[in-house]
């Protein structure tokens, strides 16, 4: 039951646009502070560290602090979840138009 909660809260988390736009601030560098971050939205410090709570807790996202600094890295491992479910449907659709192909060319015979 955890691995679904789990499932449900990075699906969740890569819902909004704003978190998806983080996830790939912080693909692009190891760490970057909170102020660094807020620079590339038109939000303020607290709508951004809300979303990276979010993030935070799917577990996308680890923080640790250095003197009065809150620096912020990818973990991009539960990505991978999402990665396989949507390659099970990307091969689901693949061989539903083989299959489709199959049937019009048949037809055609």
């Amino acid at each position: 039951m955890s691995d679904n909660k789990h499932l449900r809260d990075v699906y969740d988390a890569i819902a909004d646009p704003t978190r998806r736009q983080l996830i790939q601030l912080l693909a692009e560098t190891d760490e970057r502070p909170l102020h660094e971050l807020t620079e590339h939205f038109q939000m303020g410090r607290t709508a951004v560290s809300k979303h990276l709570t979010v993030l935070k807790e799917a577990e996308l996202v680890f923080d640790r602090k250095v003197g009065r600094e809150t620096l912020f890295r990818l973990n991009a491992l539960p990505l991978r979840e999402v990665q396989d479910w949507v390659g099970f449907y990307s091969k689901f659709w693949s061989m539903n138009m083989l299959r489709l192909n199959k049937l019009l060319e048949e037809e055609e015979e």
